[in-house]
């Protein structure tokens, strides 16, 4: 019971994480990227294997990878600029 309990944990931060960081990248991009969709095979088919990234017609598209990547590091910024607003008070 605990593993599945675990399981689902992982599966929701694994969710948040590539969710926000599909944001993230548009954001940052000012929608020049995009992340592909959570239930297609658009990397396997048009990306090389364990890629983060490719281009498909002149624009570049986010893997499920490159998406937990990209929201980890937007998890990163936000501590490091919380960090840094506390440090003032």
């Amino acid at each position: 019971m605990l593993e599945l309990l675990a399981a689902l944990a992982w599966g929701a931060m694994e969710l948040a994480l590539v969710l926000s960081g599909k944001l993230f990248v548009q954001c940052v991009s000012l929608g020049r990227w995009r992340g592909e969709s959570l239930s297609g095979a658009e990397g396997r088919m048009h990306g090389p294997a364990g890629a983060l990234s490719f281009s498909r017609d002149g624009q570049r598209v986010f893997t499920w990878s490159g998406m937990q990547l990209a929201g980890l590091a937007f998890y990163v910024l936000l501590g490091l600029a919380a960090a840094g607003v506390a440090s003032l008070a």
